[in-house]
């Protein structure tokens, strides 16, 4: 099965490398710096994960607030 998870803006790869290596140390999980997390446990990539999608809607909807008319 192919992956689904190519990004519709290149450039944000940073920005969200970055968001994911602030919710990790927010939430006490430890990432590789070189990128490798193998050993992490599921529970906590999930916690991540999660955690990144709440941070990307209030994103989303602070932005799309601010589009009221």
């Amino acid at each position: 099965m192919a992956s689904n998870n190519t990004l519709v803006v290149q450039q944000a790869k940073a920005a969200l490398d970055q968001l994911k290596f602030e919710v990790a140390q927010e939430i006490g999980v430890p990432l590789s710096p070189s990128g490798y997390n193998g050993n992490l446990a599921t529970r906590d990539a999930g916690a991540i994960g999660g955690n990144i999608t709440k941070r990307l809607v209030q994103i989303a909807e602070q932005q799309l607030s601010s589009f009221k008319r």
